[in-house]
């Protein structure tokens, strides 16, 4: 092997090297990069299931028997018939 091969060896593995570690640099941002950003979809993703929950008690709350009877009293002025007052009618 001559002299001039043996440094075209060391320039090549040289660059090889320093190849390698910028591409080692580029992947580590990158996969901290995405990391974060999985970070806030996640955060995203609770946020919005903790709110998807409230909705459901909030609509659980105002189709109840009770807020849906107090709503007719108070808004629509409306009571439940007493005894005397309901008549069956049968066909």
């Amino acid at each position: 092997m001559s002299r001039r091969t043996l440094v075209a060896a060391v320039i090549a593995l040289w660059l090889a090297v320093l190849g390698s570690a910028a591409g080692v640099v580029y992947v580590k941002h990158e996969s901290r990069t995405l990391f974060v950003e999985l970070e806030k979809l996640s955060g995203e993703r609770d946020r919005l299931n903790v709110e998807w929950g409230r909705l459901q008690l909030e609509q659980s709350a105002w189709s109840a028997h009770g807020f849906v009877e107090q709503v007719a009293n108070r808004q629509l002025h409306m009571t439940i018939p007493s005894a005397t007052e309901v008549k069956i009618v049968q066909p």
